[in-house]
């Protein structure tokens, strides 16, 4: 009894402080509002502390005064027993003050002249890591894109985005701070361990939370200033692309026109419209942005390797998408503020129309007239309808847009070449599809609503025709001329021809299809022209000496009177 009475004294007076605290005591006071994840024996933990007294809150050590967070295992002896039990259970980024006794700390010994004897220890506790020799790469996929026909692999080249945190949230990297993606070769050493893994079986679009431990990171050396030794990292990736070096061109169709009958070969001119962009979807370039098409020569290594190859064997009106890799393309280098290096291209194309230099006018009669007994020729006076468009059905002009068919005279060069080309031996009637290549058309530089280099397409049909006389004649006979000429011409027998009389003369030839004017012209007029030729004495008439003979060269407009 009186043992007992004496112990309860001593505890009183002497180890009050002692016999209050028979147990940690673990006060938990900011805990996060998610915790994945709790301390358990065997777990490693980075932590950092500031460690006093409870009689006095004295402070005899705190890690942050060192400038270096600790580092140590739970359950397993390497701390004083009181802490390895005020740890279980704690949260990355959870602060707790732990209450430890002296026979859970350093006891009645002490420690090395700073803990003495019997104290209480009350240590505050900022949990920074944890993580277990056990533990793997955590892969937590979200935002996996549609349709993902190809993942990354071992021997891929990869560009991705990516925010680096440690585990209690702190940033130690960004590549969008960069702006420039990270860029490396999966499974040849490039990256710490655990990216590799966690960087597999990606999809371009895909996002993906890697938590990585520090054995399969940066290990016990950290990395620079912003990755601590033995620290866990977690980090959130985009993938922006991926190719392998042995990948070659991925083409997908997407129309093909019908009645495809010539597709596109080395040497060929093509026109075609593009829509630029890389993987992920963003844009880097367009030709209908510039109300324009991309123009250029095949296998002549005016455009990249990949799109060089890409271009033969089309249609016109063909879409199709292409997806280059880098070392088709622009390679390692990039172009500087528009393609990055090792970039893959995707290029939604459309072609609009393609020629060859040494292509002629096509012809192709849709309808012809079961009666074609004259033809249209050189000199002769024709009206016609149209339509003219693109190769892609855009249409530029047509005749219907006027109140009459177009007229011209052929081989008078007021018409481009190939639609003279194409309306050359035509039926009143006749219908024709013709298309015109650019260097029988309007040329490298277009006209009008005609870009540069355009194929065009023509609807003809032929309305009426008036045969023509030769260049530089206005007036020729049919058959033989009268002979004498003058007597014929003399209508009254008086043996002067005034203007009249020769206008009467030449009309009835006209008439009887004796002999033709020049169509397109005014018959007053050409008579008039013809007359004051043959009268040389501008008398006012015409005298048998005056008149010339058949063929006679004469300055400027001639007939054959």
């Amino acid at each position: 009894m009186d043992l007992l009475i004496y112990s309860a004294l001593f505890c009183l007076h002497v180890f009050t402080v002692y016999c209050n605290f028979l147990d940690v005591v673990v006060d938990r006071y900011d805990i996060p509002r998610v915790c994945p994840r709790e301390v358990g024996t065997d777990d490693f933990i980075r932590y950092h502390f500031n460690g006093t007294f409870f009689e006095d809150g004295k402070k005899f050590d705190s890690s942050y005064d060192r400038g270096k967070a600790l580092i140590s295992q739970v359950g397993f002896g390497r701390l004083i027993a009181g802490m390895d039990r005020g740890l279980q259970g704690m949260c990355v980024n959870e602060k707790r003050r732990i209450t430890i006794p002296p026979h859970l700390a350093y006891g009645s010994i002490g420690a090395g002249g700073v803990i003495p004897p019997d104290a209480v220890l009350v240590y505050d506790i900022l949990l920074l890591d944890i993580w277990n020799n056990e533990d793997k790469v955590d892969i937590r996929s979200f935002g996996k894109p549609a349709g993902c026909k190809r993942t990354t692999n071992t021997s891929d080249f990869i560009r991705y985005h990516y925010n680096g945190t440690l585990l209690s949230g702190a940033a130690f990297d960004s590549s969008y701070a960069r702006n420039s993606t990270y860029d490396a070769y999966l499974g040849q050493g490039d990256l710490i361990k655990g990216m590799d893994e966690g960087l597999l079986g990606m999809c371009v679009g895909e996002r993906r939370i890697i938590i990585v431990p520090p054995f399969l990171a940066y290990g016990e050396t950290g990395h620079g200033t912003s990755v601590p030794p033995q620290a866990t990292l977690v980090f959130e990736v985009l993938l922006v692309d991926v190719f392998n070096p042995k990948d070659d061109l991925i083409f997908e169709v997407k129309e093909v026109p019908e009645g495809c009958t010539r597709r596109t070969v080395s040497g060929d001119y093509i026109r075609y419209h593009y829509n630029g962009s890389f993987q992920d979807g963003t844009a880097f370039d367009s030709s209908y942005k510039r109300n324009s098409t991309y123009n250029t020569y095949i296998g002549k290594r005016y455009v990249i390797p990949g799109m060089d190859k890409a271009l033969h064997g089309l249609c016109i009106g063909e879409k199709k998408r292409i997806t280059i890799p880098p070392h088709m393309a622009y390679g390692e280098e990039g172009v500087v503020d528009l393609i990055p290096g090792s970039a893959v291209l995707v290029f939604d194309i459309h072609v609009i129309d393609f020629h060859n230099p040494e292509d002629t006018v096509d012809i192709k009669v849709t309808h012809k007239p079961q009666e074609c007994t004259v033809t249209s020729e050189a000199d002769d006076l024709i009206q016609y309808r149209y339509n003219c468009s693109l190769m892609d059905g855009t249409l530029l002009y047509s005749s219907d847009q006027f109140d009459s068919p177009s007229i011209t005279t052929l081989g008078a060069n007021m018409v481009i070449p190939g639609l003279e080309e194409g309306l050359r031996d035509m039926c009143v009637g006749e219908r024709r599809e013709v298309v015109v290549p650019p260097h029988w058309g309007h040329g490298e530089n277009g006209a009008g609503d005609v870009p540069g280099s355009a194929v065009l397409f023509f609807e003809l049909e032929l309305v009426k025709l008036q045969k023509g006389i030769p260049e530089g004649f206005m007036f020729v006979w049919l058959g033989d001329s009268p002979d004498p000429l003058f007597p014929a011409m003399d209508l009254n027998g008086d043996k002067e021809v005034p203007l009249e009389e020769f206008s009467a003369f030449i009309m009835l030839q006209v008439e009887e299809a004796k002999g033709r004017l020049r169509p397109g012209f005014d018959a007053d007029t050409i008579i008039q022209d013809m007359f004051n030729n043959q009268d040389l004495n501008k008398d006012g008439k015409i005298i048998e000496d005056e008149l010339k003979l058949q063929g006679e060269s004469q300055q400027g407009r001639r007939d054959e009177l």
